[in-house]
């Protein structure tokens, strides 16, 4: 009985011991298993523009696989800035730099010290005067001289957008001669159904628009050369994130700041969704068809874990 008594108190000693070394080697913080689980929700503000919408829907999918509570909002551009200045949203995917979008980011940018820039997710895009190839003109220098052919009117997107402000500027400083021209407010879908009735009639149109973009992919369009740079030059299009996210939402900040979209072609989603696949959809169906190139860029660190795909 002696016997078996000390060894009862040994094991319990040992135990107690074990228990407090294990507990004495914990690292500070949650382990990674916890770290998998506790995510703060995220919130990503977006443009119905073609890309943005196309991006900020896989990014959605994406975090939602590791765990994550994700809210879209849909709304014009100036409100998307201010949201992600205010901290209303945590993330646009859809800001067009150093140019379009610098009212909003740059030397003078109304929300240059609100935001932090994460960095491009797109480099090449280009913003200008659309019309289509069948249109014998090649330079926006050219459409004051054939003002009657497209009734002086420019086919503009959601009243608020950059090149609206640009294309605004344009007639006010009667560039190009263009002072007297008019600028249609809409939307991208509604100057998108402008321009395919246009193609389908083979008549003339000029549109605002940009790369990428699925219209480009549909019909024969092309940019028409700016010799005064009012749309400016090649941009990129950068993510950008709201004051406080990497010390409040670690996991979403590692996301926003390391996944590389560069290396996702986009475009099949761009063209899934102008065919009328819902975004939500669409998205669900890209991640799952490119689930080892996006574990390849999922951030290394506790916070993610690999995609299985067939979700």
């Amino acid at each position: 009985m002696k016997t078996r008594t000390s060894l009862l108190i040994v094991t319990i000693v040992v135990v107690a011991a074990a228990g407090a070394l294990l507990a004495g080697c914990e690292p500070d913080g949650p382990t990674p298993a916890d770290a998998r689980v506790q995510k703060e929700p995220v919130s990503i503000a977006y443009v119905e523009w073609a890309r943005a919408t196309a991006i900020s829907h896989v990014a959605a999918e994406i975090l939602r696989t590791q765990g994550f509570e994700v809210e879209l909002e849909n709304v014009a551009n100036a409100a998307m800035w201010q949201s992600v200045a205010s901290g209303d949203t945590d993330a646009i995917l859809c800001a067009w730099l150093p140019a379009t979008h610098q009212m909003f980011y740059g030397p003078e940018g109304e929300f240059s010290h609100q935001v932090v820039n994460m960095g491009p997710n797109y480099y090449g895009a280009q913003l200008g005067l659309v019309v289509p190839s069948y249109v014998d003109i090649d330079s926006m220098q050219n459409l004051d001289a054939n003002a009657n052919m497209f009734d002086q009117e420019i086919v503009g997107i959601d009243p608020g957008a950059g090149m609206m402000q640009q294309t605004e500027t344009m007639i006010e400083n009667d560039t190009y001669g263009m002072g007297d021209w008019n600028l249609l407010e809409g939307s991208g879908p509604t100057m998108t159904a402008a321009l395919e009735d246009a193609v389908l009639a083979e008549e003339p149109i000029v549109v605002t628009g940009w790369k990428p973009h699925w219209m480009f992919g549909r019909w024969d369009l092309k940019i028409l050369d700016d010799p005064e740079n009012v749309y400016g030059k090649q941009e990129t299009i950068n993510t950008i994130v709201r004051e406080g996210l990497a010390e409040d939402n670690i996991a979403a900040f590692r996301f926003f700041e390391t996944f590389d979209w560069t290396q996702l072609d986009l475009g099949q989603v761009l063209v899934w969704n102008e065919e009328g696949v819902q975004p939500t959809e669409s998205a669900k169906q890209f991640v799952n068809e490119h689930v080892e190139k996006i574990n390849e860029l999922l951030p290394e660190d506790p916070y993610f874990s690999e995609i299985e795909g067939a979700f």
